[in-house]
């Protein structure tokens, strides 16, 4: 992997380093679909050796739900944001809810049921209901059927869009809709905000269109972004990793490259 020297400098100029990481597509590999639940035993040695140490803090910022990411990363002295960010986890175990569930759940129970009639008797789709978001998967679909459901999926959704504080989340054979505050840029804004680290580099490590809305935001509070893709068609980041297992490399390489000063405080997410 080729990391640019201006990066390099950065973080060895850096006396603590707060990561904010993806998981599925970053940390690891996608899973075969969104209820699929396999503790990776690599990831979680990784992210247990970064978390203890000292000058580094890590949160991990999943649009899957945080029931899912407490099973995959079973680990004290991790922040975990599910849902994009409107559930968190803090590491003293404080469970966080930034939009109230009766704000959003009627709309999403309305339409339900016509996104589930949408793909009876086709093969290839997944409707994932979050609690907070309805996401709708075409991801093993053929593209005709793919392009047909999603459009009319989203044209089914408009309405409900309109009227609440929804927003659409859609990629490739995907689509979403949630609160505005499903939003990773938002989440990182939040936890920078709420849960400072005098000092600290922010990093943040994604690999889709959901990660490109936080790589503004980490930019402008002075830190890095990197996207984990082969080949980004588009992308703010400073660099790309073309896999999670380069991702995790680099990861597993940052505690050496920092700067050797000792910092004063203690690692926790209230700063000191």
């Amino acid at each position: 992997m080729t990391v640019p020297e201006p990066i390099r400098e950065r973080i060895a100029q850096a006396t603590r380093l707060q990561l904010f990481l993806d998981y599925d597509g970053t940390l690891a590999d996608f899973a075969p679909t969104p209820e699929h639940i396999q503790p990776d035993p690599e990831v979680i040695a990784l992210l247990a050796t970064l978390a203890d140490h000292i000058r580094i803090q890590v949160a991990v910022i999943s649009g899957r739900r945080l029931c899912h990411i407490q099973e995959l990363i079973p680990l004290p002295g991790i922040l975990l944001a599910g849902t994009y960010g409107l559930e968190l986890l803090t590491p003293e175990g404080e469970r966080i809810e930034r939009i109230a569930h009766s704000a959003v759940r009627p709309a999403l129970e309305s339409l339900k049921p016509r996104w589930a009639a949408l793909i009876a008797g086709r093969e290839g789709f997944f409707l994932e209901d979050k609690g907070w978001t309805l996401a709708l998967h075409a991801r093993f679909a053929n593209e005709r059927d793919a392009t047909i459901v999603l459009q009319a999926a989203h044209h089914a959704a408009q309405r409900a869009a309109r009227s609440g504080p929804f927003r659409f989340l859609d990629g490739h054979r995907f689509l979403e809709i949630g609160p505005r505050l499903a939003h990773k840029g938002q989440t990182v804004d939040y936890l920078l905000e709420h849960h400072p680290w005098s000092g600290a580099l922010p990093v943040y490590v994604g690999d889709d269109e959901r990660d490109e809305e936080a790589f503004a935001v980490v930019q402008a509070h002075g830190g890095v972004a990197v996207r984990v893709a082969p080949q980004p068609h588009h992308t703010a980041a400073d660099f790309c990793l073309p896999s999670p297992q380069a991702a995790r490399s680099w990861l597993a390489a940052l505690p050496a490259h920092l700067n050797p000063q000792r910092p004063q405080g203690v690692n926790t997410l209230q700063g000191e």
